[in-house]
């Protein structure tokens, strides 16, 4: 049943979603439109459901993750295989605003359940489809998860340790920049589209595209120097003493941002190196050159004399874009997340007390 628009004031508010998605992707999209107010209806096969039921952190019958990705969410069981319930699909979609589905390019064809079928029930439908690398081209038919996309677009290459080898990050970020957020940039548009009095879309999102597509810095080096920085010396990732992180006394590290003249200006300031004030990449500083790393290697015997703790409360006063790096236990616990909702604690009917995030998406009128 599909809430009227003016029964919430959340925007997505009379919005239905059909939710053939598993793992983590597409349920992280879907849960951010139950967010939105959409209607999400999550639609698991009759055997083992959302894979993701029962991966990584079980406590007692359910994982951590298909709890975390899945909230604000109604669920049913179809057998895509069987008349009845392939029929009972149907009708859904005949009611639906949006399917997403995040099967293997050609499996929903197979299963009678293509964009020519749904849209010839619903012509304002938009469907959106989340795979590895496509509907089409030559790495369609792969398998896949967020290492090999990240492998396949550059990604892993240019996030390395000291040694130069690639460091897996516990961001997924084709499966989120990728499979989530350009999922639902591209059927909020379609959406959008379709309320204004278009026809219904297929949108075809590739989480390889994704990150391929939004690994900037890389690319500015290839038009710059024709071909990408060696890793931790580009831009962003390395290569720049004012952009950089920094291992303090106890083991701890400080995020220094300071890529404005005026914020390294002021970080000099706090460190007492006056010397350093004009030495910046805005004042012709070689990116990943010798000067760049040298002020580096000094920043690095600097930030190794005080605590991570010292260095905070140095920082604290200064506008400079200096952050002590957090585990992810103290960004849960840190002010600034409770003041604006961002974690609060929950019951789940079989696994208990659980930690849940907030809405990264807030409305105001």
């Amino acid at each position: 049943m599909k809430q009227s628009p003016t029964d919430a004031a959340l925007p997505l508010a009379g919005i239905t979603v059909l939710d053939l998605t598993r793992l983590l992707p597409g349920p992280m999209a879907t849960m951010h439109l139950a967010d939105m107010g959409a209607t999400v209806i999550k639609i698991e096969d009759k055997a083992a459901g959302d894979y993701a039921r029962t991966m990584s952190h079980v406590r007692n019958e359910l994982s951590q993750l298909f709890i975390a990705v899945n909230r604000g969410k109604q669920f049913i069981q179809l057998d895509l295989k069987n008349e009845t319930d392939h029929a009972d699909l149907i009708a859904r979609v005949k009611q639906a605003d949006v399917v997403i589905e995040s099967f293997r390019p050609g499996v929903m064809d197979k299963l009678g359940l293509g964009w020519d079928v749904l849209r010839s029930h619903n012509p304002k439908l938009v469907l959106c489809s989340i795979s590895g690398y496509g509907q089409t081209g030559p790495l369609s038919q792969l398998a896949g998860h967020d290492i090999n996309y990240l492998a396949t677009a550059g990604v892993l290459a240019q996030n390395t340790d000291a040694s130069g080898r690639p460091v897996l990050p516990n961001l997924q970020i084709a499966d989120l920049l990728g499979g989530t957020q350009s999922a639902l940039q591209g059927l909020l548009a379609a959406l959008v589209a379709v309320k204004m009095g278009g026809a219904g879309r297929h949108v075809d999102v590739s989480m390889t595209d994704a990150a391929f597509a939004h690994h900037l810095m890389p690319l500015l080096a290839v038009n710059f120097y024709g071909r990408s920085a060696a890793p931790a010396h580009d831009f962003l990732n390395g290569g720049v003493p004012c952009y950089n992180l920094y291992r303090t006394k106890d083991d701890r590290y400080m995020a220094v941002g300071a890529l404005e003249l005026k914020f390294w200006q002021n970080c000099c300031d706090v460190l007492a190196q006056p010397d350093l004030k004009n030495l910046h990449w805005s004042l012709g500083q070689t990116i990943g050159g010798e000067e760049a790393m040298a002020i580096k290697a000094l920043l690095d015997d600097i930030f190794s004399q005080a605590t991570q703790e010292e260095w905070s409360q140095r920082f604290s006063e200064s506008d400079c874009c200096v952050s002590p790096v957090l585990s992810p236990d103290e960004a849960i616990h840190h002010p600034h997340f409770q003041a604006r909702a961002m974690i609060a604690q929950d019951q789940h009917a079989t696994e208990g007390p659980y930690l849940k995030t907030g809405s990264s998406v807030q409305f105001r009128k």
